[in-house]
Parts: C-alpha cells; structure tokens; sequence
C-alpha cells in the first residue's frame, strides 16, 4: 500500500468538507432521485460514502473506482471501521459493503473506461479528480454512464490560483512556475474549473449549479486542525518538484521560508476551485 499516497488524500479530506458548497451540494439533493445508482471517478480512500450518508443519502447503490490498489485497499479496510465508530451497522460482505440500504463497493481500473462501460448511473461524481483529465473526455465519459436527466458532480475542480501567506518577493515566479509544470502534463490544464464550466454550457445539458470551493487552509491557535500540516507539507512538495526543473529567481529561498512558516504555524494556503453540477439532456 502506498502509505504517503493515503495519508495526503486523508489529509486533505478536512480541507475538501470545508470547502464545497453547500449550496451546490443542496441543489444536486435537490435533483436526486431516491434510491439513486452513484458511480465515482477517482474515488480515492472512499470518503464519499460517509459523505452521502451525512447528506441523508441513506439509500443508494454506490460503485468507486481508482487506479490506484492501494488506496482502494484502504478505502475497503477504513471506511467500514469508519462507519462503525460513528454508529452506523455497516456490514461488508463478498467485498461489498452495506449500511441499511446503501451498498457501496470500490474497484480499481481506470475510472473514463469504468463510466464508458457503465449506463445506468443516476450520478457521476467527480471530486479532485475533473482537473486531472481532458475536461471533454470526463463529459463524454460521464454522459456515457448516466441516465437520460442523470446529474454529473464535480468539485474541487482546481482553477489556476495558488495563494501562500505571508507574502515572498517570489511569490508571482513561484506559482507561474508551478502552474506552467501541471500545464506541461498529458491532459492536465490549470484552468480546468472555468474550461470545465465552458463545456457544460455548451454540451446539450444543463449547468445546474457553479461555484467556488476554494481550499483555505490556515492555523488554528497553536497549530492546523486535523492532518492538515501534512497536507500543506505535500503541497509544497508539489512545489518543489515544479520549481527543480525551472529557474526561478529566489526559488530555493521560497521553499524554505515557507517550510519554515509551515513549522512555525504561520502559513497559509488558498487555491481557487470550483464546484459544478451538470445535468445530461433528458431525452424528452
């Protein structure tokens, strides 16, 4: 299992829950149907499962694809403990996990290939994950596994803004750097939030809801809450690993400043995201 890969996407899941809007959250509730068949793209350690049940989605059939084993593994090892502790009579049986009358499974395989494979979703969630993919491959995939009306759920879907508090002479080098390093990967793009938002206005459906869900994160008295420290601790991996293929003027001096921030509970983070619901035509 890939420990490091585990605990970022654990680490982050405070920044995640205090960041989506709950305002596009009440309207994909809204529009959902009851008992709906969910599919997850990139569902990671699994955490939509308690998510949906704490929005009172508490009967559904829910199925989460990674690429990744080893964060699959954990999804099916954690979130049933998980839901114990919180009271829930989750049971697991022949890998598939039930709480009443939700069942929700995980599966590793490649998450567009999984939707194309799929047709009968009522919602296709996409968190973390939009900005990853060729915005036009996610919508083609996700039309492709939902029914006609069926709602597509995509937040934290980054959108070229990397803030770091207190302010460095190299702040403004440091995030074109980082952003122009996501840029040069296959089928990554930093806009991806607003591209994404084009799209769905664009396609035969509807965008039912858009808005921001930035990550803030930011000391709490004597420290972060949570996980949070690892999580920054990653983000400025990320950076770093940027910043050793460019040459930015006080680069190395950045990174360390703000390392030394993160260990002195004075950093700040913020990245601009959205959140967007998207519904397929309903073939009327």
């Amino acid at each position: 299992m890939n420990h490091a890969a585990t605990r970022y996407l654990e680490s982050k899941r405070s920044v995640d829950e205090r960041a989506r809007s709950p305002r596009v959250r009440d309207r994909l509730l809204a529009a959902l149907p009851e008992a709906p068949r969910v599919v997850e793209a990139g569902c990671g350690t699994g955490v939509t499962v308690p998510t949906l049940l704490e929005w009172g989605v508490d009967a559904a059939t829910y199925l989460g694809i990674d690429s990744d084993p080893g964060v699959v593994d954990f999804a099916r090892a954690v979130r049933p403990r998980e839901l114990r502790r919180r009271g829930y009579d989750a049971r697991v049986a022949d890998g598939t996990l039930s709480v009443g009358d939700l069942t929700a499974a995980f599966e590793t395989g490649d998450a567009l290939a999984a939707l194309h494979a799929e047709s009968e979703a009522d919602l296709v969630v996409a968190q973390a994950f939009a900005d990853l993919v060729d915005p036009g491959t996610l919508i083609d995939a996700a039309e492709s596994a939902l029914r006609p009306g069926g709602l597509a759920y995509l937040p934290i879907t980054f959108d070229g803004g990397s803030i770091f508090q207190p302010d460095h002479p190299a702040d403004r080098a440091v995030e074109r750097a980082y952003h122009a390093a996501i840029d040069t990967r296959p089928d990554r793009d930093v806009h991806a939030g607003r591209h994404l938002a084009d799209l769905c206005r664009r396609r035969a459906g509807t965008l039912l809801g858009i808005k921001s869900s930035d990550w803030i994160v930011r000391p709490r008295g004597h420290g972060y809450p949570a996980d949070e420290s690892y999580f920054l601790e990653r983000i400025l991996d990320f950076v770093a690993d940027a910043l050793s293929n460019a040459d930015v003027d006080r680069g190395s001096d950045w990174l360390e400043s703000r390392r030394r921030q993160l260990r002195g509970g004075e950093l700040i983070y913020v990245a601009h995201q959205y959140d967007l619901l998207y519904r397929t035509p309903d073939g009327d």
